[in-house]
């Protein structure tokens, strides 16, 4: 629908009474039916508002006053604006959850990747030294030929 129609139609709208504007819902529901252009629209909304749906079909289908039908469907469209709100501040949360679980993981993945610091059971170099103490690898400092400590006497 055009932009000019949509405005035409609401400005007519805002004239009618409550018992009226149902009438043009009625109407819009038949023509929606006969047609069934917008079908898939109506069965993918939101749950609440399938749920506000049906909920002022009963009340209409049980003749309540369509002054008791707007303010009930006043009060319900309040209600699912804040479990909409609460919805989507749960949303957020999760996501800032997930957020921040990625990145701890992400960097514990870094962290078991990386090379040992400097100074800490460093590998073996290429030249037969250890970063730690640049003393040939497996001969600490005062080390015999052999590998082994000296003897307490020596």
């Amino acid at each position: 629908m055009n932009s000019y129609l949509r405005d035409k139609l609401l400005q007519k709208l805002d004239s009618l009474s409550d018992e009226r504007g149902y009438q043009v819902l009625d109407y819009v529901d038949f023509l929606e039916s006969r047609y069934a252009e917008r079908a898939a629209a109506a069965s993918a909304a939101n749950p609440l508002t399938r749920f506000a749906d049906v909920m002022e079909e009963k009340l209409r289908a049980g003749k309540v006053s369509a002054t008791a039908v707007a303010e009930t469907m006043g009060l319900m469209s309040r209600a699912m604006g804040v479990l909409n709100g609460a919805a989507a501040a749960g949303k957020s949360v999760a996501n800032d959850f997930m957020t921040a679980t990625s990145r701890v993981g992400d960097a514990a993945t870094t962290a078991a990747n990386a090379p040992p610091p400097r100074g800490t059971d460093a590998p073996v170099t290429p030249s037969g030294t250890t970063g730690a103490t640049g003393a040939p690898s497996g001969r600490g400092p005062g080390a015999t030929p052999g590998g082994t400590p000296p003897a307490a006497g020596n």
